[in-house]
C-alpha cells in the first residue's frame, strides 16, 4: 500500500471514530428531545413517533422563562470573566516571559501551580461571605478568573516567545515607557493567540457547573447548566424536556467552536515555535 493510500486509510478511520465518539451522543440527545415523556424515558435510540418541537417552547416557558434569564446570567458571566483574563493574563505572560530574575520564575511557578491545584469550597465560599461577594456575579467572575488565570497565562507566555525582542528595544529607544510598548506594539500583536483564549475560556465558563453550583446558588442566578435540574427530580425525570434543554444550551457554544477552531490551532501552533 502506497504511502498515500494508508494515509487515506487513516483519515477514513480518524472521521469514522470522531462521528462515533462525537456525532452519536449528539444525535442520541436530539433524537430523545423530539419525544414524549414516555418514549424518551425509555432512553430507547430510535425514532420518534411523533416529532414533539413542542418541547423546545415547552423548555423555554419553564418557571417563568427561566432558560433565558440563565442564558443571561452565562453570557454575562462568560463575557467579563474572559475580558479580566485577557487584561490581566496577557500583561502577566508578558513581563513573565521577558523578565529573567528570580521573581519572575517564582511568580510563573506560583501561577502554574494553580493547574494542578484544587479549589478549596468552603475556605473560597467563607471568603466570598467576608468579602460580601458571596451569591453575587462579580463573586463568580471572581472565581472564574482564578481559576482560568494558570491556562490563560502559559498559553500567553508561550506566545511571547515567539515575539521578537527587537520590537520592544526599538520602542525604548524612540521613547515608548513599558506601558506604552506592551499596549501599542506587543498587545496587537497578540491576536491569534487572544483569539485561542477567547474561545476556550469562553467555552469552559460558558460550560461549568460545578463551580456556579456552589459559588452562585439562587434562582435568579442560575446559569444555563444548572437549568438541567429543572427536569430531573426524585418524583419523576422528564429525559425529553431534559435533552432539549441539553440542545439548547449546547448549540451557541457548538457553533462558536465549529467556525472558530482553526484560530484554535493557528494560536496554540504560533506559541510553539519557540520554547
Amino acid at each position: 500500500m502506497k504511502n498515500k493510500d494508508f494515509a487515506k486509510v487513516i483519515n477514513v478511520l480518524a472521521l469514522a471514530v470522531f462521528a462515533v465518539v462525537f456525532i452519536t451522543p449528539f444525535v442520541f440527545m436530539f433524537f430523545m428531545s423530539l419525544k414524549d415523556k414516555r418514549g424518551a424515558n425509555l432512553l430507547g435510540f430510535t425514532l420518534p413517533d411523533v416529532y414533539h418541537f413542542d418541547n423546545y417552547l415547552n423548555v423555554l416557558k419553564y418557571n417563568h422563562y427561566q432558560v433565558l434569564t440563565a442564558f443571561r446570567n452565562s453570557i454575562t458571566l462568560t463575557f467579563f470573566s474572559v475580558v479580566i483574563l485577557i487584561a490581566c493574563c496577557s500583561a502577566a505572560g508578558f513581563v513573565i516571559q521577558r523578565r529573567r530574575d528570580s521573581f519572575s520564575g517564582t511568580a510563573n511557578s506560583v501561577i502554574l501551580a494553580g493547574l494542578v491545584v484544587p479549589v478549596s469550597i468552603l475556605p473560597t465560599i467563607w471568603i466570598l461571605q467576608q468579602l460580601h461577594l458571596y451569591k453575587t456575579m462579580a463573586g463568580m467572575i471572581l472565581i472564574e478568573v482564578t481559576i482560568n488565570i494558570p491556562f490563560t497565562v502559559m498559553l500567553y507566555r508561550s506566545y511571547m516567545a515567539s515575539v521578537p525582542v527587537e520590537l520592544e528595544e526599538a520602542a525604548c529607544i524612540d521613547g515608548c515607557s513599558p506601558f506604552a510598548t506592551f499596549i501599542r506594539i506587543i498587545f496587537p500583536l497578540l491576536q491569534p493567540v487572544s483569539a485561542t483564549i477567547i474561545i476556550l475560556n469562553s467555552v469552559t465558563i460558558f460550560n461549568d457547573f460545578t463551580n456556579p453550583l456552589y459559588f452562585l446558588p439562587g434562582s435568579r442566578n442560575v446559569t444555563v447548566q444548572l437549568t438541567l435540574y429543572n427536569f430531573i427530580s426524585q418524583s419523576g425525570n422528564s429525559y425529553n424536556l431534559l435533552f432539549a434543554d441539553a440542545i439548547l444550551i449546547t448549540i451557541p457554544m457548538f457553533i462558536l467552536f465549529v467556525f472558530f477552531n482553526k484560530k484554535i490551532i493557528a494560536g496554540m501552533s504560533a506559541g510553539a515555535v519557540k520554547g
